[in-house]
């Protein structure tokens, strides 16, 4: 016997979505509730690019301000800056604007529902549902967020409401306290921004060395070794560091030496010096968790120290010692 397929909006539970914010974030999130049949009532949005944002990604979905998205709203999803987040929050509670029995979701990754204490006080159930991703603002996001986890942190008797919402869009849900946050959110922005650093400023020389194309002859590599990485690190152990490969983890401080003297240069070019910092930097850091998972020997974790600190020759007090294998 056949069946015919359930219309979301006809699941039982189904809210009226208020969006604040139609970034790249909120409306791809308003989008994804709509898909899962929860009607959206309202959308605010400021910048041209917003707007249309919204109509794109939330057509036929009506325009109004923020204190009117909140009015008609059951589920308000607040998807503003960081920044911009607890002064909202406290400036609608000034006003009244906040409903008993809202449920009130923010995707800043950096705090918890602490931030919503002024719109608690009337009586709103306060959910954070962070996605661990990054947003292009359009309908590709959709597909992107099957699986993908979100940081869920809520008062215990409202976690499943949470745990719930992040299920239905197509995420994983992951419990986080309040306090661990701002810890999560260093983690994550140091991994994920910085990770673009690090490809500008290596495309950068790559363009300095002739390469016409820096970005395709990185992708192979940078996306081996984050795979490579990441299966090291979830498969425990050492972790990561275990994927790592190169001259420090051969203990070669004679190559390390000669990249930094070119990467100087490069500096002393192009201005471009903040590349043979952050070079050093990462080489000091990568050759500390080398020595500590037992990748290198102190001996020539201390020769890369020495040439890293500009010692001459790189040459270390502690003894000798050749390279490692790879």
């Amino acid at each position: 016997m056949s069946t015919q397929p359930v219309d979301p909006a006809a699941r039982p539970g189904r809210l009226g979505v208020g969006v604040v914010g139609a970034g790249r974030v909120g409306a791809v999130l308003g989008s994804a509730l709509r898909a899962a049949g929860h009607p959206v009532v309202a959308v605010s949005a400021v910048s041209q690019e917003s707007r249309d944002r919204a109509d794109a990604l939330l057509p036929g979905v009506p325009v109004v301000d923020v204190p009117e998205v909140v009015r008609r709203a059951e589920l308000v999803l607040l998807a503003v800056p960081d920044d911009a987040l607890a002064p909202l929050v406290a400036g609608l509670a000034e006003v009244g604007a906040w409903q008993a029995g809202q449920l009130v979701v923010h995707t800043s990754g950096r705090f918890g529902t602490d931030v919503l204490t002024p719109a608690r006080t009337a009586g709103v159930i306060p959910l954070a549902l962070h996605p661990a991703m990054t947003f292009t603002g359009t309908s590709l996001d959709l597909a992107r967020l099957e699986g993908c986890p979100f940081a869920v942190t809520a008062p215990a008797p409202v976690l499943p409401i949470g745990q719930a919402l992040v299920v239905e869009v197509g995420g994983e849900p992951v419990v986080l306290a309040e306090e661990a946050r701002p810890l999560y959110h260093a983690a994550l922005a140091h991994g994920a921004n910085h990770l673009v650093v690090l490809v500008a400023q290596a495309a950068q020389a790559l363009a300095a060395a002739g390469v016409d194309d820096p970005g395709r002859m990185l992708r192979p590599l940078l996306e081996a070794a984050l795979d490579t990485a990441l299966r090291a690190e979830s498969a425990g152990g050492a972790g990561a560091i275990t994927a790592l490969t190169g001259p420090v983890r051969r203990g070669d401080a004679g190559t390390v030496e000669q990249h930094l003297e070119q990467l100087t240069a490069l500096g002393g070019r192009t201005g471009a010096v903040d590349v043979v910092g952050g070079y050093r930097a990462l080489a000091r850091a990568a050759t500390a968790r080398s020595l500590a998972a037992g990748l290198v020997d102190a001996a020539a974790a201390q020769r890369l120290l020495d040439v890293l600190a500009g010692a001459p020759d790189g040459r270390s007090q502690t003894g000798d010692g050749g390279p490692q294998e790879d």
